[in-house]
Order: C-alpha cells, then structure tokens, then sequence
C-alpha cells in the first residue's frame, strides 16, 4: 500500500519532478461525462479523448480511468478503436481533468518515484471554482498512487493545480501570477511563501512568474495554454502579432518576459514561438449542456480557449491539438521546428477545447524509474 509521507519534503528527500520531455513511464486520463460541462451528452468529448489515448498509445502505455456507471461505455469504445496498450480502470470523479486532480509525479537518481498530491478546489473553491462538490476530484490523486504503489506528499490547505505548473527537471518552474496569486487557491499566503512550496515540493531553486495567462474565467490562467519547457534553457510561448486577437495581450507580454529571462543554471532562454488560431473558437451547442445548481452555466458563443501550447510531450512524440482552424499546419510546423526529433501528431480536439482545456489538461505523465 502507497504510504503518504509526513513531515519532510521531496527537496528534503532528494525528489524532483521531471520535465515532461524525460523518458516516461504511462500516460493517466480521465473519462468526460459531466453533462452539465460537456456539450452533446459529452459524445463528441468521449470521441475526441479516444482518438487522444489512442494518439499517446503508440509511443507509451495509457490508463483512463473511468465511473462506474460509464465503465462499459467507455470499454465499448475502446474496443472499438482497437488498441491493447490502453487500459480501461475503475474510478469515480467529479469531471476530467487529470492534471489538475491528479498527482504531480517526482524521482530521484536512485530509482525513486514519489508523487505530491496537491490540495485541489476545483480552480478556485466557493470563490470562484467552476462546480461544487469536488470531492470525488479531491482523491483522484491519491487513487492514482494507491493503484500505482506510489508514495505520495500531501500538500495540506496548499491548492495548485498540475496545469498551472512546468518545469525543466533542472531546477526552474514556470507559472503564472493570474493563477498561482488567485484569491481562491491560497489566499492566506504570500508570493514568497507560494514560492517556496513550490522550491519544497518540485525541487526548484527559480520561479519564472508570467503575469496573466489567457484563460482568467476557467483556470485562472494556466500557464500550460501559455508557455512550456521544450528541453532544458529552451521555453515554447504561445505567439501572436493579430492585434485583434483575445490572446495577443497575454501572448506578446509572456513572450517578451520569457526572452528576457535565465533559468536556475544562468543560461539565457531561448524562446521559440507557437501560432495561435487564427480566429478564435466559440462554444455551439451550449443548449445541448444540461443546468445544474453546482456549475457554472455554459453560454453559446462563449469563447473556448484553443491554444496550440496545450500539446503533450511523449516518448518520441508530441500529441499537438487541432481546431480545424487555418493555422493547423502551421501550429504543426512550430512544432516540428521545436522538436525535430519527435513526431508531431496532431489531434481533432476542439471538443474538449469547449469543456475547458485541451490534450495537456486532460493526461498526466507517469515518468519512468531512472
């Protein structure tokens, strides 16, 4: 049984989150079905997750975890997209958003892994959180690591979300002050003291602030629709010179940031630019999404956040999302050109885009035992 480790800290013990472009181990999922978030009945979302899973399972192993009342549902579907590196597990939650709920997986260079399992509120509890009860959510985290034997941190009363954090496994992390400084995740505490559980809990010396993201309503502003690490001294940035744009402030002002900026070992960023759409996505349908007192209700026409930046990095590959926007190729080429040594996969996925993220929000990486 997966023990939960009081009173150190993986600085302490010598852990640290990897970036996401180390060698890994399994990709985690959870399955769509809230009707009050997704459009449709959530059908055209389970589709787009399959073709997701089914993207990330021919470079690594992928787990979705799935209610039980969707459990044969979900098993009928991947049946039918016919792929045995998926695995197909029980487990109750409030909605589907992995990297949000789910543990922030550590190592170390002995062939360690251990996991913190953050305080989660559903961006932002009862001030400004997008559904209540969040319960279920709340222990998705520590079911992953029961179910994978992974001792685990928990961070009690400090919120953060995994979508709100990147790191380059060499000592620096990315973040946004939008989200991390949000009255709703922890208030009580200084910028400071926020920072210093992040130095305690991923293992890091630097903390690169960008101001805003550019999803204040749902996330607060993650930082993983903005920017990420491409490999150690080299950060990607969501990039526009559309005035007109809605992410052209945040866009510009990140990447002007980032170009300025060192990581925890001096050297100087290089940032490479990723497009943005070329217009911007709306949510349709929002009739077809049911009303209930613990969501917030979701308006037709509201705009969703599709950013090419919510790609996942796998083992030789990069699962980058498509809008069916005129800039798809383009966001294929930025991409390539960041990762020659990958493929680019690209994804359909402007259906999880209306339910307020994209293939970055929707896994979790398991890395693997150095």
């Amino acid at each position: 049984m997966a023990n939960r480790i009081i009173g150190s800290t993986p600085k302490d013990d010598g852990y640290r989150m990897p970036g996401e472009f180390e060698e890994q181990e399994r990709i985690f999922m959870l399955w769509p079905w809230r009707n009050d978030n997704w459009r449709l009945g959530a059908k055209p979302a389970q589709k787009a997750y399959v073709n997701v899973a089914k993207a990330i399972s021919k470079y690594e192993p992928v787990t979705v975890c799935v209610p039980p009342e969707q459990y044969e549902n979900a098993v009928a579907r991947f049946t039918a997209a016919g792929n045995d590196n998926i695995r197909v597990v029980e487990m109750t939650s409030d909605d589907a958003w992995i990297r949000d709920c789910g543990p922030t997986f550590l190592i170390n260079d002995k062939g360690g892994r251990r996991a913190v399992d953050w305080e989660f509120n559903a961006w932002g509890g009862l001030v400004d959180g997008l559904y209540f009860p969040w319960n279920q959510d709340a222990l998705v985290a520590r079911k992953v690591c029961e179910m994978t034997d992974t001792d685990s941190y928990k961070t009690e009363g400090f919120v953060l979300e995994g979508g709100s954090i990147h790191v380059d496994g060499e000592g620096t992390v990315m973040v946004t002050e939008m989200c991390l400084l949000s009255e709703g995740r922890n208030p009580e505490m200084s910028k400071e003291e926020i920072e210093n559980m992040l130095k305690n809990y991923l293992n890091c010396e630097k903390v690169l602030w960008i101001k805003d993201g550019i999803d204040p309503y749902e996330t607060n502003g993650h930082i993983d629709d903005v920017a990420c690490f491409v490999r150690p001294g080299e950060v990607a940035c969501l990039y526009t010179d559309d005035p007109n744009h809605p992410f052209y402030k945040e866009a510009q002002a990140a990447y002007k940031f980032l170009s300025e900026q060192t990581d925890a070992k001096g050297r100087k960023l290089k940032v490479h630019k990723m497009c943005a759409t070329k217009e911007p996505c709306y949510l349709k349908d929002a009739d077809s999404i049911d009303y209930s007192e613990g969501a917030i209700p979701r308006e037709e026409g509201e705009i969703s956040i599709a950013s090419y930046m919510n790609f996942l990095i796998v083992n030789n590959a990069i699962i980058l999302p498509q809008y069916g926007d005129e800039n798809d190729a383009l966001a294929v080429k930025c991409a390539k050109e960041m990762f020659p040594e990958r493929d680019i996969v690209p994804v359909r996925t402007e259906e999880v885009a209306y339910g307020g993220g994209n293939i970055h929000c929707i896994t979790q990486q398991m890395p693997a035992i150095k």
